[in-house]
This record gives structure tokens, C-alpha cells and sequence, in this order.
């Protein structure tokens, strides 16, 4: 499937259902829809434990209009394995028929730190399946504590802002390079304001043929501290500023800049300052503390330093 209209996308099957608990504002169901609409073929899904796994299927009540898996933290990606190797199996003896695809979401805990493991094994060994990671940088279904992809200057329950510190002092680990450094065929950032690039990425992880791996951000009104009406708009400050540029890269070598990324590289669009990122959302509220100018600086040059990065990788 590639995405056209909307008008066409309004007719792919409704296979997450609305009425699940999710809070305001939450763009993981936004993503997964998004995703779901990138193939025309049965999916099964698993699901890592977090925020979308127990908001969606708290029992004896379901969201899903497809077979669904719910996994523990880290071994998302060990069962959506070993389900489609079952499958690949029964397909080979005759016992099934049709094309299935699989996919699993998990949270960024479950993919930067719990389910690194589980994800990389799955990768190297070639299963045909995308992995999901929706980003929202932090634990945030256990009260909001600090993970591997939480940003620099961040403040969460275990990486307090304060006299003596400025939140979290790490940089967040790039799992989309190292996922690319798995050789696997297809890898891609994405954000769910750009719904046009999300479904045909996820159109492209599908049928790529063997591991994909998306990374989705996903603005978290309670942990990153904003209106939960301004979570499409922080998606889009996020590419705007280029915290989260949107890329793909096949076959681990051919990089590929999309929408406002690409915009930005081909001069037509402004580049916004990540100060402007800063200042959107009450978790870097402290930043603005003359203190603490060095961080939000060293954020910047950061942002700057793997933008000119990524042109380079891109040819541009």
C-alpha cells in the first residue's frame, strides 16, 4: 500500500479499535494505526509490556481486531519471532497459506535498554518482521523514569532537575545507527504529524522482505509536560529542529532524507533553533536557569553535530 489520500487510507480495515485508555493526547495509537495501514495483508502483532500494551488490552477487554500477542518487557522481538518462524514453517509444509506479516511495538524501554538483546538477536537472524519502536523517551507506564533515549537536560523521576542538577546528563543512545549497523533491510525515524511518510515507510518495512526497524517519537503529554492538544505540534517541532530528523536508510548503507527533513536539507524550509524545542515542554523548564545555558548549548551543537551527519551519509 502506498499512501495517496487520505480518502484511501480511510478505507484500510480498523484494526486497532478506538476505545481503549490511553491518555489525552497520546500519539501511540496514532503511530500504530499508522503503521497498520502500511500493508493490505493479515498482520499479527505482539507487544511488549508498557503504555500501549496495558491501555489497550486490560482484561477481560481488547482494542485489537487482530491476533495479538502480549510479551513481556524484553522479548517483544524474541516472540514476533518465533511466531513468524512458526509460520514460515507451516507455510512450507502446506499447512497455511496467504501472506502474513508481523510486527511488534514496544516503548523505547523495551527497545534501548529491556529488549536490546532480544531486538538485535532477531535482526542478525534475518526474521521477516518490523519492529516498532513508540518513543517516548522515558518509562513513562511506571512513573515517568529516565531510559536510554531520554534526551540530555531531561527531568524524570530518576533524573531530577534541581540546585545541583540540570536532569538527565547523558545524550540519548541512537538506536536508529544502530540498527542500521545490523545490515538489515530497511530502517526509518519517523514522527505522527508526517502520516503520508509513516504509512509508506511502514509500506516499505513490510515488504522489504526480511527485519525491519521503525523508530516512531512519540510526544508524551504527562512525562515531557505539555497540553495534550499540542502533541501533533510537538511532533512537528521535533523534525522542525532536527531532534529528530526523518530518514531511512536500506540495506544499512543508502541513506534517504523525507518531508520536513528533506525540505530543511534542500534549503525550503527554516531550520528552527532547539531552543524553541526547549521551551515547548515543562520537563526542560530548568534549562531556562542561567545556570544551566551550558546544557541547553551543548543540546544545540549536538542537534548540529548529527544533522551535518546525516547529510553527509545522504550525499547532501
Amino acid at each position: 500500500m502506498t499512501a495517496t489520500s487520505l480518502k484511501e487510507l480511510s478505507r484500510s480495515p480498523d484494526r486497532l479499535a478506538s476505545g481503549h485508555r490511553l491518555c489525552a493526547g497520546c500519539p501511540e495509537s496514532i503511530i500504530a494505526r499508522q503503521v497498520l495501514m502500511g500493508t493490505e495483508d493479515d498482520v499479527v502483532v505482539s507487544c511488549s509490556t508498557g503504555c500501549f500494551e496495558v491501555s489497550t488490552t486490560i482484561f477481560p477487554y481488547t482494542s485489537w481486531n487482530v491476533p495479538y500477542i502480549h510479551t513481556a518487557f524484553g522479548n517483544g522481538a524474541a516472540t514476533c519471532a518465533g511466531v513468524e518462524s512458526a509460520y514460515q514453517s507451516l507455510k512450507r509444509q502446506g499447512k497455511i497459506e496467504g501472506e502474513i506479516k508481523f510486527v511488534n511495538f514496544a516503548g523505547d524501554g523495551g527497545t534501548y535498554d529491556i529488549g536490546l538483546q532480544a531486538l538485535s538477536g532477531a535482526m542478525e537472524r534475518g526474521h521477516k518482521m518490523v519492529f516498532v519502536c513508540l518513543n517516548n523517551e522515558a518509562y513513562m507506564n511506571t512513573g515517568i523514569q529516565r531510559s536510554s533515549a531520554t534526551g540530555r537536560g531531561a527531568s524524570t523521576t530518576t533524573s531530577w532537575a534541581g540546585k545541583e542538577s540540570p536532569g538527565k546528563k547523558e545524550f540519548p543512545k541512537d538506536m536508529t545507527q544502530i540498527m542500521t549497523a545490523h545490515g538489515i533491510p530497511y530502517v526509518a525515524q519517523v514522527a505522527p504529524h508526517a502520516w503520508k511518510d509513516l504509512v509508506s515507510k511502514s509500506a516499505k518495512a513490510f515488504e522489504c522482505g526480511g527485519p525491519a526497524y521503525i523508530n516512531a517519537i512519540a510526544p508524551c503529554p504527562r512525562g515531557w509536560r505539555f497540553p495534550s492538544d499540542q502533541t501533533i505540534n510537538i511532533s512537528r517541532l521535533a523534525a522542525e529542529t532536527c531532534v529528530w530528523p526523518l530518514y531511512e536508510v536500506v540495506n544499512g548503507t543508502d541513506y534517504a532524507l523525507s518531508a520536513e527533513s528533506l525540505r530543511i536539507a534542500e534549503g525550503k524550509a527554516e531550520k528552527k533553533p532547539v531552543s524553541e524545542w526547549i521551551k515547548s515542554q515543562g520537563r526542560f523548564k530548568h534549562l531556562s536557569d542561567p545556570r544551566w545555558a551550558g546544557v541547553a548549548e551543548s543540546i544545540q551543537s549536538e542537534v548540529d553535530r548529527k544533522w551535518k551527519t546525516l547529510l553527509r551519509l545522504c550525499g547532501l
